[in-house]
């Protein structure tokens, strides 16, 4: 009988779709649940469950979903569950220790808000944050990252057991999928005219439109920049946050309105990636590697990105793009500028990003690693217990900081 993996996420895990299907056509069931849309799954033939959870620090709330979580165990019932989100991750590794048949996996993309705010609940929390996860690895067979620093800061503050422990690089792009949306698009002057464009530079940004995205920097650094060279235009890309703490309010983006545009979220990605001259990721959130960035460097964007860990392992600075401090719009606005003037330099930057990508970062690789992570689990007779590492701690896992 086929294995059955449960794969549960947030809003936007329908993203993780070629994934999913690729492990089906390997011969698992596959299951789905996600706060999200169901229409995607369904198109897909993937079987969906609804769940509910808050992004916001909420004791009641988190409380409620950890119920809801722990029904979804009963109900589904899988040999093996995998998470994602960097909450969730916390909330679905408390659910499953009341359901010890299922085996669980949980992705750890980045240490989150708590560790990337400056604010005083987040320092707040830092104090509990240790202790709910490692009461979280207890019902965990092995934590998955994206990235060598955050596994390091995981094992060494004691947060995930060492042999339990793996990188496997980037959440997987599917470079066949991604070249031949791009090879469909719409012309590059439909768009232009569609956005009001006309024959401006365009810098574009692919992410949520919230303060942990950088995105007041990027508007700061927008100014500047248009100080310079007027003709510029910046595209915003992806769901403005209408509420909680990290919320970028209307007035704040109309205040640009001469040269930001905030188109909210799009389904044409890669059409808008073709069309751009330069994609700036200005976030200061401590995540894992960020799919937006590796869809630019597939698509031999030039790319500025700010100074973490998940931008590290795509752009190395002055070689495939640059790296700028945190927070400091002036720098970003500098080599934002910098590119513009220097086109052709910029053209070959861009230009290294393409083979990363589809060595380190390509569905095939990222599935052929979990397709074993899975096995070595679901082989073992007993939650956890120490992995075999050898088949996980591969070269390409490195960042390009140190090749």
């Amino acid at each position: 009988m086929a294995r059955h993996l449960l794969f549960i996420g947030g809003e936007d895990h329908h993203l993780r779709l070629p994934f999913f299907c690729a492990l089906k056509s390997r011969g698992y069931r596959v299951t789905a649940a996600a706060s999200g849309p169901s229409e995607p799954f369904d198109r897909a033939g993937i079987p969906f469950e609804p769940i509910a959870f808050g992004r916001f620090f909420s004791p009641a709330r988190d409380l409620s979903s950890v119920r809801e979580l722990g029904s979804l165990f009963e109900r589904v019932d899988a040999d093996l569950a995998h998470c994602f989100d960097t909450k969730l991750t916390l909330l679905v590794a408390l659910a499953a220790a009341s359901h010890p048949r299922t085996r669980l996996v949980r992705t750890i993309n980045g240490r989150g808000w708590i560790y990337s705010s400056r604010s005083p609940l987040a320092f707040g929390l830092r104090a509990l944050y240790p202790h709910l996860q490692r009461l979280a690895a207890r019902s965990t067979d092995t934590h998955v990252f994206e990235h060598n620093g955050d596994c390091s800061f995981f094992t060494r503050h004691v947060l995930a057991e060492r042999g339990r422990a793996v990188v496997i690089p980037g959440a997987g792009i599917d470079v066949a999928g991604f070249e031949a949306a791009q090879a469909r698009r719409v012309p590059a002057a439909d768009l232009r005219r569609e956005l009001g464009l006309g024959e401006a530079p365009v810098v574009v940004t692919v992410t949520r439109i919230t303060r942990q995205k950088g995105i007041p920097a990027l508007l700061k650094a927008a100014e500047i920049v248009h100080a310079s060279l007027p003709d510029v235009k910046f595209l915003l890309v992806g769901p403005i946050e209408g509420e909680g703490p990290f919320a970028v309010s209307a007035e704040e983006i109309r205040r640009h309105a001469g040269y930001v545009i905030a188109t909210g979220a799009r389904t044409d990605i890669p059409d808008l990636l073709a069309m751009a001259d330069l994609f700036a990721f200005p976030s200061e959130y401590a995540e894992g590697v960020p799919r937006a960035l590796m869809e630019a460097a597939l698509s031999g964007l030039p790319i500025v990105a700010t100074e973490i860990a998940g931008c590290r392992e795509v752009i190395r600075d002055g070689w495939n793009g640059r790296l700028t401090p945190l927070r400091d719009p002036g720098a970003l606005a500098e080599a934002i500028l910098a590119m513009l003037r220097d086109r052709k330099g910029a053209r070959e930057m861009g230009s290294r990003g393409s083979d990363l990508i589809r060595g380190v970062f390509s569905l095939d690789n990222v599935v052929a690693r979990h397709a074993e992570l899975y096995d070595q689990i679901l082989n073992r007779g007993r939650r956890g217990g120490i992995l075999d590492q050898k088949q996980f701690d591969q070269p390409e896992a490195a960042s390009l900081q140190s090749r």
